[in-house]
């Protein structure tokens, strides 16, 4: 049975994770993100737990811990991105791997970064590499994904809507599945 670790960025109360306006806090859109993942991700027969919890924030070491000791196949890690903290033109989609990532995590977050530009048609940043602690401290493939701009006029409304959420979700459930299916490669 393969286990699939989502994990909804930050917390419900993280300071300053939030739009310049203060409208969009950004772990409600990696949450709603998050649990369409699930719904979707279980119809293929997965089991999806969640490393985050809704009514308090999960300090990063608890939620590596977890993804640890449940074994996960994969540790998917779903945001919103900020540059500053006022309203500017950064804008586009990129996903990270840890700099000595193993090649099942850059395969995932290759196939996750297609899919999610393809799905939302924004600016495509690419795969990047970083030193994030959910990607250091996990020890199975890990991706954290920054599906847009908290800080940019455009993507916080889309970052609000509905279908944006469902089409971030299902290019998300999309890659995880594909994935799998090529034997994690």
């Amino acid at each position: 049975m393969t286990t699939i670790m989502l994990d909804a960025g930050h917390g419900p109360n993280t300071a300053g994770k939030r739009s310049p306006d203060g409208v969009l806090r950004e772990f409600h859109f990696n949450n709603a993100v998050a649990q369409l993942v699930k719904h979707h991700l279980v119809k293929e027969g997965m089991t999806v737990l969640f490393s985050h919890n809704e009514q308090r924030d999960v300090p990063l070491a608890a939620r590596t811990k977890l993804a640890n000791q449940r074994n996960a196949d994969a540790f998917v890690s779903i945001h919103a991105n900020a540059y500053g903290n006022s309203w500017n033109s950064a804008n586009g989609i990129e996903t990270y791997v840890y700099p000595s990532a193993m090649k099942q995590s850059i395969a995932l977050a290759t196939l996750t970064q297609n899919a999610l530009i393809i799905a939302c048609k924004r600016r495509n940043r690419g795969v990047k590499k970083a030193n994030f602690a959910v990607l250091r401290e996990t020890r199975m493939p890990a991706i954290l994904i920054e599906c847009g701009f908290m800080t940019n006029r455009e993507e916080a409304a889309l970052l609000l809507s509905n279908s944006y959420r469902q089409q971030c979700a299902q290019a998300i459930a999309s890659a995880i599945t594909t994935w799998i299916r090529r034997g994690k490669r």
